[in-house]
């Protein structure tokens, strides 16, 4: 018995200057076996393609961090409905894909050579209380003063939105490298008028064993960062957001208000081959 997987580039600005992500196919795993898979990968995710359950939904994905599953994330969600469609999947509708995960249903249109997706409600907004905001300006290491706004920017991963007052600013940010206990921070700053890109993101969280872990681009953050700026009038139209550049990446996001906040980003296929699940009580199918 064996499970195929496809290695994908998302968000890239080029081959191998975006986010991997892992994306297996063909089996249907208990949640163990789909956790202990994904820490062998070793990837900030791993999606675990299935049928739908619901009949408005194209697939059905399954999506987990090192630490434990998420109902939704920005880059799995793209690189999903890319792996989806080389599979051979056929949406519904031209062009319009529709993503079923613990979230719900997700949106998903194709832009020319990207994919995007409709970002989903915050599960959790608003202003965070002092006790988390002393943790966060602990763990990234800066005074309370640099600090523009924070709020809560929830839609699946937990994250707490904080902006400072430029892209330079967030480059500049030495967080600690160890944390005891969860964390999901995400940082914003915007560049100078004028430049390639408009704002400047980085996302850092733990890894389950106390690390604190950088992602190189960050969908759901992406998504939630998209609605912050439109609320506050920071964006009023399309954007190109950079991401990963401590991490030597080239994250490039899309950011698009037409009729939702639509996130998109090129995707492409690296690796791909099979995966063998016959090797002992490691690995669990249901079947």
């Amino acid at each position: 018995m064996s499970a195929r997987f496809a290695l994908i580039d998302v968000f890239h600005d080029g081959a191998f200057t975006g986010n991997p992500l892992a994306v297996v196919s063909g089996a249907d795993l208990d949640t163990a076996t789909m956790q202990a898979m994904t820490r062998w990968f070793n990837l900030s995710e791993t999606v675990f393609l299935l049928p739908p359950t619901d009949r408005r939904a194209d697939y059905r994905a399954r999506i987990f961090t090192l630490a434990h599953e998420l109902p939704f994330a920005g880059h799995p969600t793209l690189g999903a409905c890319h792996a989806w469609l080389a599979l051979g999947g056929r949406p519904r509708q031209a062009g319009r894909i529709v993503q079923e995960c613990g979230a719900g249903l997700v949106p998903i249109r194709q832009d020319r050579d990207r994919l995007a997706f409709a970002a989903p409600k915050l599960l959790r907004e608003g202003a965070v209380d002092e006790a988390t905001m002393r943790e966060a300006v602990a763990v990234l290491r800066i005074a309370p003063e640099q600090i523009v706004e924070a709020r809560w920017a929830d839609n699946g991963p937990g994250w707490i939105g904080v902006m400072l007052r430029s892209a330079e600013a967030v480059l500049a940010v030495e967080p600690v490298r160890r944390h005891e206990g969860r964390v999901d921070i995400g940082l914003v700053g915007a560049h100078a008028p004028g430049s390639e890109v408009a704002w400047e993101i980085r996302t850092l969280f733990s890894d389950g064993a106390g690390a604190l872990v950088e992602d190189p681009v960050t969908g759901s953050f992406n998504a939630a960062v998209a609605g912050w700026l439109r609320e506050t009038g920071r964006a009023t139209g399309p954007y190109v957001a950079a991401q990963g550049t401590r991490l030597g990446r080239r994250g490039r996001i899309f950011v698009d208000y037409d009729g939702a906040d639509w996130i998109g980003g090129r995707t492409l296929t690296v690796a791909e081959g099979t995966l063998p699940l016959d090797l002992g009580p490691g690995l669990s199918s249901r079947r």
